[in-house]
């Protein structure tokens, strides 16, 4: 019999500056693959997914978990009625800026890049279904 090797994790390079100020274009940033499709991805979790017609992988982080109503009022990041602090986004660059609310599907995750002014994310593709996640993104392993 074979051993076939079992891969845990992964290095992935980030090719854009949607997550920033979190990630930047250049960085490499280990894939936790054990806690992909296998494991629901929670809020806040970054992490790499597929998504059909588009090349690569795609890095965001998850603002919406199945069964969750999100959107943005005024730039914030509302889940469920409530607003959701989030030090990582630049809420000053957001003024305007209005999304949703939507519906979280079952089976799916709800995701947004950091710099939400320049990131093509569940806005534009949808929820992304649970089969189309890699991981979860555990750390930076070389910055850009």
């Amino acid at each position: 019999m074979v051993a076939v090797p079992l891969v845990v994790a992964e290095p992935v390079r980030v090719t854009s500056d949607s997550m920033a100020p979190t990630l930047h274009e250049g960085d490499h940033v280990l894939v936790d693959k054990v806690s992909g499709p296998a494991h629901d991805p929670g809020r806040r979790d970054v992490i790499a997914f597929n998504i059909p017609g588009v090349s690569g992988l795609v890095i965001k982080r998850v603002v919406g978990v199945a069964g969750d109503t999100v959107g943005l009022d005024n730039g914030q990041l509302v889940v469920n009625g409530h607003r959701v602090r989030e030090p990582f986004v630049d809420l000053p660059h957001l003024v305007g800026t209005y999304y949703g609310p939507v519906h979280v599907p079952k089976g799916t995750v709800f995701t947004m890049g950091d710099n939400r002014g320049n990131s093509i994310d569940s806005r534009r593709f949808g929820p992304v279904p649970l089969g189309h996640v890699l991981g979860r993104v555990l750390c930076v392993i070389w910055p850009a």
